[in-house]
């Protein structure tokens, strides 16, 4: 039995478009930070797709393939969540946004030799809120931490960690954030992920 026919749409690529081979849209793909793609049945339903945001298809498609659905109707889907991870604090540091139902992971940036989970978690929303104005989502965004968020509503960060030769590439990355965040306007919901109630953070690296 030959194998049906699937069209790709790439909305965010080295190159976008319609595709009908899984094998170019990979090289497409592949180490393109926050790719966006999706394939489905027919060239019809791709190229309708492709009139739309990455959002809007992969959030209301008939052709993708069945999620686990997350376990409480307090969570709002669409939605992208952050986080970020740090082995030791301070210690080498990373962070992600990913798509909240699909865990698809939009952005990341990292690994940082010397950092704290506070000044990651930092940049994951900023990093986030400027990602969704970017392609222009209406969509909220989820944090797991409380300081974080205060220091984005802030727009001030307060940090022990001393700057210095092995911080300076992180701390001119928080330098460009709080700039971002001084001189761009954003109407991004952002929202507390309750551990307790959900479970981890979608974004979460499973380190613990």
């Amino acid at each position: 039995m030959s194998k049906k026919q699937k069209y790709y749409v790439i909305w965010a690529g080295h190159e976008t478009g319609i595709f009908d081979s899984w094998a170019k849209v990979e090289k497409l793909i592949k180490n393109f930070p926050g790719a966006q793609y999706k394939s489905f049945e027919s060239q019809a339903a791709a190229e309708d797709a492709y009139k739309k945001n990455y959002w809007a298809s992969v959030n209301s498609s008939k052709n993708s393939s069945p999620k686990k659905p997350l376990q409480n109707q307090n969570i709002i889907i669409p939605s992208i969540s952050v986080d970020a991870a740090c082995s030791g604090n301070p210690g080498v540091l990373e962070y992600q946004g990913v798509n909240t139902a699909t865990k698809e992971v939009l952005f990341a940036q990292g690994p940082y030799p010397v950092g704290t989970v506070n000044l990651g978690e930092f940049l994951a929303i900023v990093h986030g809120l400027a990602y969704l104005k970017k392609i222009d989502s209406p969509y909220p965004l989820y944090s797991d931490s409380r300081t974080a968020i205060a220091w984005v509503r802030n727009k001030a960060i307060k940090t022990n960690l001393e700057r210095n030769a092995q911080t300076e590439e992180l701390f001119e990355r928080v330098d460009k954030a709080l700039a971002w965040l001084k001189s761009n306007f954003y109407q991004t919901q952002i929202l507390k992920w309750e551990t307790e109630h959900w479970g981890e953070n979608p974004a979460d690296y499973g380190r613990k």
